[in-house]
């Protein structure tokens, strides 16, 4: 199923396909019961987050030239919501719903209570 979502995302998508994998269990696309995050766990799963997130002044150019926030600090709360908004659909953006597509709510949970700790 990761496949099919991969070639529906396009090539941003193709790019992170090693990054999904890191990733434990996939989202069910229904909502659960909040899940209490691990920052030490999140540590362990951000490989799909650095290469883009931990950069100072960093930008991107699919689908076009945009600056990446810096995440580290954000509050876990906000960005627990928007992990969720873009694995739900709420969000558009290529790259990050790719991403989000591959997260379960444990792994969302566990990479907000890491950035938010930092």
């Amino acid at each position: 199923m990761i496949e099919k979502r991969m070639v529906a995302a396009g090539f941003a998508a193709a790019m992170l396909l090693p990054c999904l994998a890191v990733a434990q269990g996939t989202a069910s696309g229904q909502d659960q019961p909040a899940v209490q995050g691990n920052a030490e766990a999140g540590r362990a799963k951000n490989s799909m987050c650095i290469g883009c997130h931990e950069i100072p002044g960093y930008k991107s150019s699919f689908p076009s030239v945009y600056h990446v926030p810096r995440i580290i600090g954000q509050n876990a709360r906000y960005i627990e919501a928007a992990l969720r908004e873009y694995r739900n659909g709420d969000r558009n953006h290529p790259t990050m719903t790719a991403v989000a597509e591959g997260l379960s709510d444990r792994d969302i949970a566990d990479l907000a209570a890491y950035y938010g700790s930092k």
